[in-house]
């Protein structure tokens, strides 16, 4: 009987994974510019710090979450997103007493969701995520978006929409809340089961249902922005003059409301206007989330972050016809006939990688010619042809295998020689 690998999870192979290598050294080159430090947090964690932090009232906590008992009877969830642990670790750690703030954090790596698998959407998928902690100035929220835009760009995408909405704070908040209630209350029987457990829970939540976005009171719903204090709205006002001083086009869509309840102020998501890249379009989403901290212990620290699927980055890229370089070949391929020059190519081979050479030799006791197609296969730029009489003679000839020149070297001192070519 086969084993075959889980639902909602896949295999990235070689030819695929330099890919998703691209992208992570670009994301890790950004960072560093930006100042942002990475760290590494538990693959799971106490099912009390995603209860708490991101929400018992949202999709996640309710259905996604894959969670379990150790032998010990405690119950751990595989992280379903990455702020909470990072929020975790920075309050655990004392990351609020350090000289340098606002605390600048990255992370990447897996996380998990029991959903239903489609275009985009696995249960096992790798987020690259930031997170700002200690600031209050929108300037940094700019900041944010600035670096997960410039990301997309400088790996070739064109076609992105940026959208932000305000969700105000906890006076904002509570006043829009009202106004939702007494909105929907009324008519809240038409709503799915899950809207209606949210009506008391948290209402603004209702807003995000993808089963009733049709409904009429969907379309007729307060705008959080009507709701706006003072406060809230000069802090939104400043997030659209620094992005219009960064140059990045935004549009303002009231509706946008996130999936996560630890979200306050700034909410936004990038999404891909690429033709024919799916139903789902968002490739990234974040926003502020003061009193997250708070709630996981901590002292009042305010945070802004955004977290962005490696698998949908892929997909946008496809459906604009990007192309990354993925397999630039090897510098050298050793050829051997003869059992005596097979043997010798052995210590040769580790030379050429020690001297930083990416080298590569036959294993399967080929013919020349089958050697000379592996050495093409794998683009390697000089194949290097030793026989036994070659190796009685201390000789070896190396190949440029795009101008087709030949050479015999010395193989006492090919490595030097070898490094001479390259020029």
């Amino acid at each position: 009987m086969s084993i075959s690998i889980p639902r909602g999870t896949q295999d990235i192979l070689p030819g695929e994974v330099e890919k998703w290598q691209l992208i992570e050294a670009k994301a890790r080159e950004l960072c560093e510019k930006y100042q942002y430090k990475e760290i590494r947090t538990p693959i799971f964690e106490h099912t009390d710090l995603f209860s708490r932090g991101v929400g018992d009232s949202t999709d996640i906590v309710q259905k996604e979450m894959y969670t379990f008992e150790d032998r010990g009877k405690r119950s751990l969830t595989l992280r379903p997103e990455g702020t909470a642990a990072v929020v975790r670790s920075f309050v655990e750690k004392k990351m609020f007493g350090l000289a340098n703030q606002p605390v600048k954090l990255y992370y990447m790596g897996p996380m998990f969701r029991y959903e239903r698998p489609q275009a985009g959407r696995f249960r096992q998928f790798v987020q690259f995520g930031i997170e700002a902690l200690g600031s209050n100035d929108p300037a940094i929220d700019a900041e944010v978006i600035s670096l997960a835009m410039n990301l997309y760009k400088e790996m070739g995408l064109k076609k992105l929409k940026l959208i932000i909405n305000s969700l105000g704070d906890k006076e904002s908040r509570s006043a829009h809340r009202d106004a939702l209630v007494n909105h929907f209350k009324p008519r809240i029987g038409e709503f799915c089961h899950d809207c209606q457990n949210r009506l008391e829970k948290n209402p603004l939540r209702i807003l995000d249902c993808k089963q009733d976005r049709e409904h009429e009171l969907m379309l007729t719903a307060p705008s959080i922005l009507e709701f706006l204090n003072d406060f809230s709205k000069e802090y939104f006002e400043k997030l659209q003059k620094y992005l219009t001083q960064l140059d990045i086009p935004f549009e303002v869509d009231a509706n946008l409301v996130r999936g996560l309840d630890y979200y306050n102020h700034t909410a936004f998501e990038i999404m891909s206007n690429a033709e024919g890249f799916g139903a789902i379009t968002t490739l990234c989403g974040g926003g502020r989330y003061n009193g997250l901290a708070e709630e996981i212990g901590g002292p009042e620290t305010p945070g802004i972050g955004f977290a962005l699927s490696i698998e949908r980055f892929i997909a946008a890229l496809d459906a604009e016809g990007i192309e990354l370089a993925s397999n630039e070949g090897i510098d050298c391929y050793l050829a051997a006939l003869g059992e005596e020059a097979k043997d010798y190519t052995v210590g040769l081979l580790q030379q050429l990688r020690r001297a930083g050479f990416s080298a590569e030799r036959d294993y399967l006791d080929r013919k020349i010619k089958a050697q000379f197609k592996a050495a093409d296969r794998l683009k390697a730029k000089f194949v290097a042809v030793l026989g036994d009489e070659e190796l009685k003679n201390n000789k070896i000839n190396v190949k440029n295998m795009a101008t087709g020149e030949q050479v015999e070297i010395d193989l006492a001192t090919f490595i030097k020689q070898f490094q001479e070519l390259q020029d």
